[in-house]
């Protein structure tokens, strides 16, 4: 059911799903995806699996599921990739994590297996219980971001990917006032790391 004056452009081909932070959040997010692939689960509390839209007054009873109204990717066509200050695969991030029931953890291991995180940008003054050794190095910031750029490509152009969406996984940072740092990019290619 088109909405006048709205065009939503179908989701063809693969979509990306880049996760910074490959620990409880985001293990869980992808074992639960890989279950409902095999038929182990449902996609129970998955808005785009198994939400509704209401359309019009109540009176008009138009409740389509939302995958069938606006065009959403396919579970089978999710390929996941992201960073972690731990080199672990999801697999061993999962069990580490614990939250994970683990006759599922077991149904899904290759699939877990699979994902190595690539080496995070990570800095402890902002996070300070954290302590990660695999991590990136770099000069400044800019060349940080370039370097997420370049893992970022690596991995669309590995998997044939249409398009890419990122969801943040990881721990929350402390809080930080904008400073001139922040402001342009060309302010981030002096900003040296802390």
């Amino acid at each position: 059911m088109p909405v006048k004056g709205v065009r939503i452009e179908p989701a063809a081909g693969k979509l990306g799903v880049l996760l910074p932070g490959i620990g409880a959040v985001s293990t869980t997010f992808i074992a639960g995806v890989e279950a409902v692939k095999k038929g182990l689960a449902k996609p129970i509390g998955s808005l785009t699996q198994m939400g509704t839209i209401r359309l019009g007054k109540r009176t008009e009873h138009r409740v389509p599921a939302i995958k069938g109204f606006v065009p959403l990717a396919s579970l089978e066509d999710l390929v996941f990739g992201g960073w972690d200050i731990y080199p672990e695969d999801a697999y061993h991030a999962a069990i580490n994590a614990g939250v994970l029931d683990p006759s599922l953890l077991e149904a899904v291991r290759p699939e877990l297996k699979k994902i190595r995180p690539w080496p995070a940008v990570f800095d402890q003054h902002y996070v300070k219980r954290l302590r990660g050794s695999h991590v990136k190095k770099a000069k400044n910031k800019m060349d940080l971001a370039e370097q997420l750029r370049d893992d970022i490509e690596i991995f669309r152009k590995k998997h044939r990917l249409s398009r890419l969406v990122m969801v943040w996984t990881g721990s929350t940072e402390s809080f930080q006032t904008p400073k001139p740092v922040h402001q342009t990019v060309a302010s981030t290619r002096t900003a040296r790391p802390i």
